[in-house]
């Protein structure tokens, strides 16, 4: 059995049918048919009317199965072409990472968790029937991947241990930055009316949560257990004032000395150390304006600005971090005079001897000789950042200045992040408590 019925005219005026044959029963060819009518009857206009003729004839050519009326009505009412038919996972991703109005270090992450996780799991699926089953998947498989670094990390057999040498484990918070991407892709495409997309869904999975690490400190007792085993606390580990002061002096016949004293100091981040011009330094001010930052990917160095309004701030110096900036301003002279025509004007306060600008990774890599040299417990550079933020909390400074001192958007932020850490700051706290509490029941007791 079949069925022919005559469609609207192409835009070019030729006439066209539907046709179908080869279908079991009557009933089945009478249905269909139906259908088509129904899908026709759904266009208001004569252009309108053209473009669902287009989509019954593609999908009858490609012998495939019409769309439900429900879908169709849809796309013309979000004002989309009814024959359009939604990109896949791939298709999309690959035009919003290149298309989107990103910063370059932003765009390189989100293409990584693209080429990595997305497309291999999830590019030849339609956009339309992606599903959070799908997107749970690609988690599920990550989390598979984790388990098994982690079996062969642990394993006797040392060509287990060589096979995942140098692999990575996705934490919680890496896991929530790549369904972040995909979140923010998705919503994207829920924006545009050409695409039939009509929910997004990776707002609902089952992703191991990524509480925000608050800092520790080395104390004497994590000092001594580290010494023992050489296991150090996860994740974010800060020096005492005793133990900073000694990585200073440490420090204190290194070239780039003044940049440690400033990270140790006043909390910038390394990128923005490193990304530091002398057009914004003032220190007839005492002050520098933060606006740039420089990042490293793929072995590439990019000058991006901050992520945030708040990230655009101005650090105010103390006199002796502005003292040696003048100092290492005249140093930097010489080293352009001896250079000569080999001198790179990059206009960057800290540089290498030919004025080229440093490489972060460098200046990590650095960080850690001195600290080893010094032997002192092991932190990360950025944890310099957390330390001075604690120091000034430890030290009566209004959280509001620190706060935008470091340029974080919000007090709560730096107030959950850097509650009192110090223990002999907690302490004197605690005695404050208990004395007070002994004044008001001495008090209490006297004889009126």
């Amino acid at each position: 059995m079949g069925y022919q019925i005559e469609l609207p005219p192409t835009h070019a005026g030729t006439r066209r049918q539907a046709r179908r044959a080869g279908l079991a029963t009557r009933e089945e060819a009478a249905e269909a048919l139906q259908h088509i009518a129904t899908l026709l009857d759904l266009a208001d206009d004569e252009h309108i009317a053209v473009q669902v003729a287009d989509l019954i004839q593609k999908t009858l050519r490609e012998r495939r199965e019409l769309p439900a009326t429900a879908e169709v009505r849809r796309r013309l009412l979000g004002g989309a072409d009814p024959a359009a038919e939604a990109p896949t996972v791939q298709q999309w991703l690959t035009e919003w990472v290149a298309t989107h109005e990103l910063a370059e270090s932003t765009r390189r992450a989100y293409q990584s968790h693209i080429t990595h996780y997305f497309i291999p799991h999830l590019g030849p699926i339609r956009l339309d029937r992606l599903r959070s089953l799908h997107v749970q998947a690609v988690f599920d498989a990550i989390q598979e991947r984790n388990d098994h670094i982690r079996a062969c990390r642990g394993s006797e057999d040392e060509k287990a241990r060589a096979r995942v040498r140098g692999m990575r484990i996705a934490s919680p918070a890496t896991q929530q930055r790549i369904r972040a991407t995909l979140r923010s892709a998705l919503n994207a495409a829920l924006a545009r009316p050409d695409i039939p997309l009509q929910h997004n869904p990776a707002c609902h999975l089952s992703l191991p949560s990524a509480p925000r690490p608050r800092p520790r400190v080395w104390t004497r007792a994590r000092l001594e257990q580290w010494r023992r085993t050489g296991e150090v606390p996860p994740p974010v580990m800060l020096w005492t004032p005793e133990q900073t002061a000694a990585f200073l002096r440490a420090a204190g016949d290194q070239r780039l000395y003044a940049l440690f004293h400033l990270l140790v100091h006043r909390g910038l981040r390394r990128g923005e150390a490193v990304g530091l011009p002398w057009a914004e330094t003032r220190l007839e001010e005492a002050a520098i304006d933060i606006r740039t930052a420089v990042v490293e990917l793929d072995w590439d160095m990019l000058t991006t600005v901050p992520k945030t309004p708040a990230g655009e701030r101005t650090v105010t110096l103390d006199e002796a971090t502005t003292v040696l900036l003048q100092r290492w301003r005249a140093r930097q002279a010489e080293e352009r005079l001896a250079a000569g025509p080999g001198w790179h004007d990059s206009g960057l306060v800290f540089t290498n001897p030919d004025g080229t600008g440093l490489r972060p990774s460098w200046v990590s890599d650095e960080f850690a000789r001195i600290v080893a040299r010094a032997d002192l417990p092991p932190i990360r550079l950025h944890d310099l950042r957390h330390g001075a933020a604690s120091l000034g909390l430890a030290a009566g400074v209004d959280i509001k200045v620190v706060s935008a001192e470091l340029g974080h958007s919000t007090t709560t932020f730096t107030q959950d992040t850097y509650q009192t850490v110090f223990p002999e700051v907690a302490r004197e706290a605690a005695e404050a408590t208990a004395g007070l509490l002994a004044n008001t029941a001495t008090a209490g007791a006297r004889p009126r």
